[in-house]
């Protein structure tokens, strides 16, 4: 199945249900912020994941108890992907430059990075 980006509010909801599992709809309610969206809102976004593929739900009786069909990881790929394909030419070296610059690493930060590249490095040997 071909992932899709979600909206703000349907990656919301994922970020719940694969932080929970599984849940209802007033399970998800209970995890949002102030100011909390109406129930009947909530329940279009769940049925809106539903139908695109990312969620899935067992009935008991009038209950609906939703869960994930599309893994946390594979979403982070996907977005990774996107944003590297979009805006860094799928260039790794343009993508952690843009990050050690915008976010001011640190010496120690960049060296942890450094180590970890040479990690890499020695398992694909």
């Amino acid at each position: 199945m071909e992932i899709r980006e979600l909206t703000k509010a349907e990656e919301q909801i994922m970020q719940i249900l694969w932080q929970l599992k599984e849940a209802i709809v007033k399970d998800i309610i209970e995890r949002i912020d102030d100011p909390k969206p109406a129930y009947n809102t909530v329940s279009t976004v769940v049925r809106v994941l539903e139908s695109k593929g990312f969620v899935d739900h067992k009935a008991y009786g009038n209950s609906h108890v939703y869960f994930p069909l599309i893994s946390e990881a594979a979403y982070k790929k996907f977005t990774v992907n996107k944003v590297m394909s979009n805006y860094f030419d799928n260039s790794y070296k343009s993508l952690v430059s843009f990050i050690a610059d915008e976010k001011k690493l640190s010496l120690k930060e960049l060296d942890e990075l450094e180590k970890m590249i040479k990690k890499l490095k020695e398992g694909k040997k």
